[in-house]
């Protein structure tokens, strides 16, 4: 079938030269087994009218798709991981496979890969990626989505029919190579090559093509370094208090898994909250506690110090330090307005959302409450207050230390929009995604090849998706 009329390639990304990237190949895999392709983003991007045949051809066997990138790029980077720095970095076990303008807002999108193949930048690795991790970040990407967080999205699954061997599951297991879109994979730890390789031309390049590509309305700024800095600055501020009202623990904020963009990637060891718990870590391996749940934002604001010692050179220090220095005030005025978001209310001062935001979180740290309940209990605030008081959790909301938090929902107004007739609201309990939920999953696919539980999660997370009003547009919620 031909490409729909949305289907607008791009090959921005060849711009920057191959000082950023190696071209490379996509290995061949002895089997192709679509297993999920989103038809939600699909049609933005021009590939639902593609048969899964074609599908299968651009996504498994990784055939170009016309107009863009000819062949594979797998893109060079460094990073500091779990804060030592790491200069053996870069793409490998994915590369960035071609790039499209979504047709609903004209903004670039990369299609990016995960397991298909060994790069330049390996490191002795195999370059695959197991089907349960597949499957894994399908889940995260698509339920953080269905929350308002600004995410990459996984566009395809496909099943490669090889047998891996991992030290962190029963092996040997399955195999798969997965797609995801997002808009962007210039990484922090991209800036940082430069700069350890002491690169001033090809920095002063990088700044130029990301204001070009991704913030355009910077264009004309007198200090182009200090402007892009400020702006992605907010986007991880954002970004980050998105997680924390979602419940959420990536696991691994490394520099090399943060985006310019202020878009969440790259999906491993993470988790969702069973309930409020600073101390929570997604990752087996880390021992310490860095990335712990209530440690995120501390990691973000790190992480942005390191993008910022990339941009002095190229700007002031007193410019620099200012914009980091507002870091955390930005990173809470998001904090007020996704709570907010997450109950479906309006705003009425700033110093009450920030009254909100702090009772909320006391409470759901003393009670216990399962973390997705109050949101789903109080969402609209007074139009769910009979619904909220008579329900599974009644008792919860009977306690004394609840009174405050209540008083101040009912203050607010529901948002625009807020429907709770929609069949989400009609159950007793909301889509949550605890690791046992996640293992649960899996465990039929694994031993049977039953795929029904996946995707009666998928459905449900659409659900939710329809259900709640999106968040409102990052240019109305800058501080």
């Amino acid at each position: 079938m031909p490409f729909s009329n949305h289907y607008h390639p791009a090959t921005h990304h060849s711009r920057l030269g191959d000082e950023f990237y190696d071209v490379v190949q996509a290995a061949r895999f002895p089997a192709h087994i679509l297993r999920y392709r989103n038809n939600d983003v699909a049609p933005r991007i021009g590939l639902d009218t593609l048969d899964d045949a074609e599908w299968v051809r651009h996504f498994g066997y990784f055939d170009p798709l016309p107009g863009s990138l000819p062949r594979p790029l797998a893109l060079r980077y460094h990073g500091h991981q779990f804060r030592a720095y790491n200069p053996d970095l870069g793409d490998g076990r994915g590369f960035l496979f071609a790039q499209l303008l979504d047709a609903v807002d004209g903004r670039l999108l990369d299609i990016g890969t995960k397991g298909s193949g060994t790069t330049p930048w390996s490191r002795g690795g195999d370059g695959r990626l197991t089907l349960k991790g597949g499957v894994r970040e399908m889940l995260a990407s698509e339920r953080l989505d269905a929350l308002g967080v600004r995410t990459s999205r996984t566009l395809s699954v496909i099943e490669t029919g090889e047998n891996l061997h991992r030290g962190d599951e029963p092996s040997p297991t399955r195999s798969c190579v997965l797609a995801r879109l997002s808009h962007s994979h210039i990484r922090i730890g991209t800036f940082q090559r430069l700069v350890a390789l002491q690169d001033s031309t090809s920095l002063k390049h990088l700044v130029a093509y990301v204001i070009e590509t991704y913030y355009p309305h910077l264009a004309n700024e007198p200090d182009p370094a200090a402007a892009l800095y400020d702006a992605a600055t907010t986007r991880m501020a954002e970004m980050t208090a998105q997680w924390m009202t979602a419940g959420f623990v990536h696991g691994v904020l490394n520099t090399d898994n943060i985006n310019i963009t202020g878009e969440s990637f790259d999906y491993g060891p993470w988790r969702f909250l069973p309930s409020f718990n600073p101390s929570f870590t997604a990752a087996y391996f880390d021992h310490s506690g860095l990335y712990a749940y209530g440690r995120q934002p501390e990691a973000m604001m790190w992480n942005v110090a390191r993008l910022g010692e990339c941009l002095i050179a190229l700007s002031t220090l007193e410019k620099i330090q200012s914009i980091f220095d507002d870091f955390w005030k930005r990173y809470e005025r998001f904090l007020d307005i996704s709570v907010l978001c997450r109950l479906g209310l309006k705003e009425i001062s700033r110093k009450s959302s920030t009254i909100l935001r702090t009772d909320l979180f006391s409470f759901m740290e003393e009670s216990q409450i399962g973390f997705e309940f109050l949101f789903f209990d109080w969402y609209g605030g007074a139009q769910s207050q009979k619904r909220a008081l008579s329900g599974l959790r009644s008792d919860f909301y009977a306690q004394d230390g609840f009174r405050t938090l209540r008083d101040g929902i009912m203050q607010h107004e529901p948002a625009p929009g807020i429907d709770l007739s929609h069949p989400y609201f009609r159950g007793e309990t909301p889509h949550m995604m605890p690791v046992e939920t996640v293992e649960a999953l899996w465990q039929p696919i694994a031993t049977a090849d039953d795929w029904s539980g996946l995707h009666d999660a998928m459905r449900q997370i659409a659900s939710m998706k329809s259900a709640l009003v999106p968040p409102s547009p990052p240019d109305v919620a800058t501080p």
